[in-house]
């Protein structure tokens, strides 16, 4: 059984757990979130918290939230963050939606599950539409992106992460 749910002080052990897999396996943690300091769980959940409200963002942030997609109410096995509105720098790569999976459950359909369920979050809070934007190189995020109705819209060179960032969008029609 899979659900998306708020963080919350239980889970957090397996989140922690999460986030060492994306350093082990040597990767740039997605969503930015898994970069917050967890050694204390009150303050992550409140900081959490503190982003959804727009309270303390550093500029040019937006308000977002963060979701953590649960298997068995036990095992965090992604992480995605819904931001609530666009900004320039969110317009060119960013987007409304990012998300992550943790290295050992990946290929298991959890990218489209994860998706899927934020994307009726970002409905539930009045969106009509997301953009998600993806390294080009990661093409089974692009998979997932264009399996739940997104649509390419460009692609651009972003000097500041390296890479191709692809933008697509995805109406949405829950």
């Amino acid at each position: 059984m899979l659900g998306l749910v708020a963080p919350g002080l239980d889970l957090v052990v397996s989140y922690r757990e999460l986030v060492e897999e994306f350093r082990q396996q040597g990767e740039r943690p997605v969503p930015f979130t898994l970069e917050y300091p967890s050694g204390d769980a009150h303050s992550l959940i409140a900081r959490f918290a503190r982003d959804r409200n727009g309270i303390d963002l550093p500029a040019d942030f937006v308000p977002h939230s963060t979701f953590w997609l649960v298997r068995d109410s036990v095992e965090v096995v992604g992480v995605s963050n819904l931001r609530h509105r666009l900004s320039p720098v969110l317009l060119r790569h960013g987007g409304n939606i990012g998300y992550g999976i943790r290295p050992s459950a990946r290929r298991r359909g959890f990218g489209k599950e994860i998706l899927n369920q934020t994307l009726r979050r970002a409905e539930q809070i009045g969106l009509t539409r997301v953009l998600v934007t993806y390294g080009k190189q990661n093409e089974r995020s692009a998979k997932v992106i264009v399996a739940s109705g997104g649509v390419l819209e460009s692609e651009e060179f972003i000097a500041e992460r390296g890479e191709i960032v692809q933008r697509y969008w995805i109406e949405l029609r829950f």
